[in-house]
């Protein structure tokens, strides 16, 4: 993982898959993955998380998923706008599993947390996972860095359009999403000397 300071002794940290697998590993209920998940794979921010609720799960005519966010980030001054996020089917399948084995009712959250315990969820699976590996750089990651790692993934790894990235993802603006757009992923720089090499 790639660590960049910012102000007040805060940190960005750039993972990769790899690592939010390290991360699922640590949790300790089938819960806390689902919120690893629903903040790399589907790029919700930490308050969005406890929004999602069974009756938001729908299904595309070409068999896709999305999972329509109520109230996204205020950044026009006019209130959080709603969007469609795209949702992986096998996230889906995992809340599907969590909403059967738990009994939640349809209009029930998933994750009956708050988005302070949210934070702390991943903090405390984050400080598991630096045991773990023996990667103390884990300790640094928030919930913040599971959404820069779906936007990285997404506009880096996978080349996908950044609009479409906007739309699924809440940005506003390309200013928002440029910092992803500007950090090559470990394996975008491997592949890239890999080439070099080549020659």
């Amino acid at each position: 993982m790639r660590i960049e300071a910012t102000e007040g002794n805060e940190y960005k940290v750039w993972l990769n898959d790899a690592e939010i697998e390290d991360l699922r590993r640590a949790t300790n209920s089938q819960r806390d993955d689902l919120i690893i998940q629903i903040g790399a794979f589907v790029g919700l921010r930490a308050f969005e998380i406890p929004q999602v609720r069974p009756v938001d799960v729908k299904q595309t005519e070409s068999g896709q998923y999305r999972l329509r966010i109520q109230a996204g980030k205020d950044t026009s001054g006019n209130g959080g706008k709603p969007r469609d996020a795209f949702l992986p089917a096998d996230v889906e399948r995992d809340l599907q599993r969590f909403q059967n084995e738990h009994n939640i009712a349809p209009k029930d959250p998933f994750i009956d947390l708050k988005q302070p315990g949210v934070r702390a969820v991943v903090r405390r699976t984050a400080a598991r996972a630096a045991e773990a590996t023996g990667d103390d750089d884990f300790e640094k990651v928030s919930t913040h860095d599971l959404r820069r790692r779906f936007a990285q993934r997404l506009l880096v790894d996978e080349q996908m359009n950044p609009r479409v990235v906007m739309a699924v993802g809440g940005w506003d603006s390309f200013a928002a999403i440029e910092p992803y757009l500007n950090a090559p992923s470990e394996d975008v720089i491997d592949e890239a000397f890999q080439e070099v090499e080549s020659l």
